[in-house]
């Protein structure tokens, strides 16, 4: 008896839709499916098939998934994946371009669906199955794959976030909310009011972690400094023993009192953990804003606009908008980055979903020095935004306050594959423990 039947995206087979996920569960006579997501079937490893069948009946799992080997331009590669986690909710997630289901769980979780999406079916497909089946990742390459998106990763990382994928996102989101209800995870829009009665000398603090970035940590000091504000307000510099010369230049602003520069006695902080530093300094202001040693504000107004957001809008955090550029400050694709995904009453659910809340990031200093940010130089920012969203409004500001360079010497702006799971693999582990201490809440 045949075992696998496979079904591959083509014009009559679109995966997207939840119509095509009926027609295949009902057509499925096999005990396991092999769904391609790409038109291009990948070339199966020696006795792949069989593997995949042997890993499926011991593990009992409802979705498996492999490495592969990638062939971009000719030249083959491993491409390695990463585990499968509670939180790992990014639609975006990397399962490769072959999905092994066991058909007895594609049809528990297709007959569960109560609402036809078009762009996001196998996403509601994947929460469903994970629901009540493991989820497998085989870390062996079963299968070659010729890769069509050869971008870097810097280009990939903002595609959810492009307006002509708005329709898709507002699918994804109506699922993930949906599959955080069913597993205890959601939360309603209830919060713990902001009490900014707490006294500082200084209203508001830019902090700004740097390391060896001489080029460009100028430019971000005189966007500070050339601030026009009602209130008084100076920037932290953690100079995490910068070596190329960026020190030299922090130097030549210390006639000014508004610039506070510190060096660490510490050589074990990554950015979260110099932006504890900066946070936790008596100088630090009752707001702490966020600028990158590589960006700047865009507009002379933006500490004042953060600032009284944080009055008129009640919250703890608060996010603005900021406009993609090159080196040279001239705006490149995907232009501007709003995140108008984010909504009061939802926002905080599908955090768990997207990869980024957005920037400027600004914070209450109580409540930022009460949870500390990690001590990593990646996704720190991340982290904090899911931990306050948990108990406190987050305010949002739609106007362009931020430039955000996007070149070279970023840290996210080239990564190997290695580097991309290790980020992802570090997101999807705090999207768990946020998950966690959701569903521990909600049912105590």
């Amino acid at each position: 008896m045949e075992k696998v039947k496979s079904f591959r995206i083509s014009p009559e087979v679109d995966l997207r839709n939840t119509e095509t996920l009926r027609q295949i569960a009902t057509q499925a006579d096999t005990e396991f499916i092999l769904l391609y997501t790409h038109s291009e079937a990948p070339v199966p490893g020696l006795f792949a098939l069989e593997r995949f069948i042997a890993i499926a009946e011991d593990t009992r799992a409802g979705l498996l998934y492999s490495d592969y080997y990638a062939v971009k331009e000719g030249v083959q590669t491993l491409h390695p994946l990463i585990d499968y986690q509670m939180g790992s909710l990014r639609d975006d997630f990397d399962f490769g371009p072959l999905l092994f289901y066991r058909t007895a769980a594609l049809k528990e979780a297709v007959a569960a669906m109560d609402r036809t999406y078009s762009f996001a079916a196998l996403y509601d497909l994947r929460l469903k199955v994970s629901q009540k089946y493991p989820v497998i990742h085989i870390n062996e390459p079963l299968y070659t794959h010729i890769e069509q998106d050869t971008r870097l990763s810097g280009e990939k990382l903002f595609d959810y976030v492009d307006p002509k994928n708005r329709a898709v996102q507002i699918e994804m989101e109506e699922i993930c909310t949906h599959h955080l209800k069913e597993i205890d995870g959601y939360l309603p829009p209830q919060f713990r009011h902001v009490d900014f009665a707490e006294e500082f000398e200084t209203e508001v603090s830019v902090i700004i972690p740097v390391r060896n970035r001489v080029k460009t940590i100028e430019d971000a000091i005189r966007s500070v400094l050339n601030q026009q504000t009602t209130f008084i307000f100076n920037l932290i510099i953690i100079d995490n023993h910068s070596t190329d010369g960026t020190s030299e230049a922090i130097a030549r602003y210390a006639s000014d009192r508004r610039v506070i520069h510190l060096i660490p006695e510490r050589n074990d902080l990554g950015i979260g953990g110099c932006w504890n530093l900066g946070a936790h300094h008596p100088a630090c202001g009752k707001f702490a804003v966020q600028l990158d040693s590589d960006d700047l504000y865009s507009r002379e107004d933006t500490l004042q606009i953060i600032r009284d957001a944080f009055y008129e809008q009640q919250c703890a955090m608060v996010v603005g908008t900021y406009q993609m550029t090159n080196f040279n400050l001239e705006p490149i694709p995907p232009g501007i980055i709003d995140h108008k995904e984010w909504t009061p009453e939802n926002g905080r659910n599908n955090a768990l979903r997207i990869n980024g809340l957005g920037a400027p990031r600004a914070f209450y200093t109580p409540i930022l020095r009460a949870f500390n940010l990690p001590n990593t130089s990646y996704g720190e920012d991340y982290a904090m935004g899911l931990r306050i969203s948990r108990e406190y409004p987050i305010g949002r500001i739609y106007e362009v306050l931020y430039l955000c360079r996007r070149w070279e010497e970023n840290s996210d702006a080239a990564l190997n594959i290695s580097q991309t799971n290790a980020h992802n693999r570090y997101k999807d582990r705090l999207r768990t423990w946020e998950l966690q201490a959701r569903i521990n809440r909600s049912r105590s």
